[in-house]
């Protein structure tokens, strides 16, 4: 397959998987548009690897694989081949992609999440890594940037959590803290009976708080990004954000839902997310620096401010 077809091909896949994503890629420029799908295709390929492969040993040495092609820097596998390419055309230090490989490796043993700071841990292999990443495709120079972009990954992959309770479970995955809901099986958790429930919505409650407090230090940061780029993280990022809301309008009752936002809401928090932010000063001036103690829990990780 040539550079064009496997861009096309990667445009369409976005397209079904990464919905919220596909809505904002058309505010970024060209280069910066294309080297995203292709990090997204490198991204989801390697997330298929962990949740569709029905041996999880089977799964365990394909990502080990991955790891080792990217140590190597050679790779016959297109997507393995084309993000090695990437990654150094963006100048992305090989240890981010392989902290969001090892991430995946870690759901492929028994996943019984023991607190917040685990979590936090977590959010940081499979999202934060993402947010390096990003930052490094859209040409981002200034090191105080990195944090929030971390932040911000951190943020949406909390709000992926909540939304996806019942789903993990279904996998035996629980990802809610047991500092939160106690020594909880997954079983428990796809149709929870009403002292379970009460637990789970407390926990949501305080996990969706917490995900605020990473939005919002990810906005911080969106000040160092190209003026299209930051407009187009800023409405993914807010319509991300919507699936906690839409969770808290709906009392948690995650197994009862999906949620979702469609596209006539995509619209209007489009619209609102482009009016509140062209007249934020925080939108184009670095007004608040960044908290330190979000970072504690992976403080030996690249890029932590802690």
């Amino acid at each position: 397959m040539n550079q064009a077809a496997y861009i096309k091909e990667s445009n369409l896949i976005l397209a079904q998987k990464g919905k919220t994503f596909f809505w904002a890629k058309f505010l970024l420029n060209k280069k910066h548009a294309t080297q995203a799908v292709r990090l997204y295709r490198f991204c989801r390929y390697v997330d298929d690897v962990g949740d569709e492969t029905t041996d999880t040993e089977v799964a365990r040495q394909m990502l080990l694989q991955i790891i080792n092609a990217l140590t190597t820097g050679a790779s016959d596998h297109p997507i393995i081949s084309d993000a090695i390419e990437l990654f150094n055309e963006a100048k992305i230090e090989i240890d981010i992609p392989i902290s969001l490989i090892q991430g995946v490796i870690s759901d492929l043993t028994l996943v019984r999440i023991k607190d917040e700071a685990a979590l936090i841990f977590y959010c940081y292999q499979v999202a934060g890594t993402v947010g390096l990443m990003m930052s490094k495709i859209l040409d981002i120079k200034d090191n105080r940037a990195f944090a929030h972009a971390i932040d911000l990954g951190i943020g949406m992959q909390i709000t992926n959590i909540c939304r996806d309770v019942a789903e993990d479970a279904s996998m035996n995955r629980r990802y809610l803290p047991a500092s939160l809901v106690g020594d909880i099986e997954p079983l428990a958790l796809i149709n929870p009976d009403l002292q379970t429930e009460d637990k789970v919505k407390s926990a949501l409650a305080t996990m969706l708080v917490t995900a605020d407090e990473y939005y919002q230090s990810g906005y911080h940061g969106l000040c160092f990004l190209p003026i299209r780029a930051r407009l187009g993280i800023a409405i993914a990022s807010g319509l991300y954000r919507q699936i906690g809301t839409n969770l808290v309008n709906r009392n948690y009752a995650y197994w009862s839902f999906r949620s979702v936002v469609s596209k006539k809401l995509k619209a209007w928090l489009t619209l609102k997310i482009l009016g509140c932010n062209l007249i934020a000063t925080d939108f184009y001036f670095y007004s608040k620096s960044h908290n330190s103690q979000l970072h504690h829990p992976i403080r030996a990780l690249a890029y932590s401010h802690a």
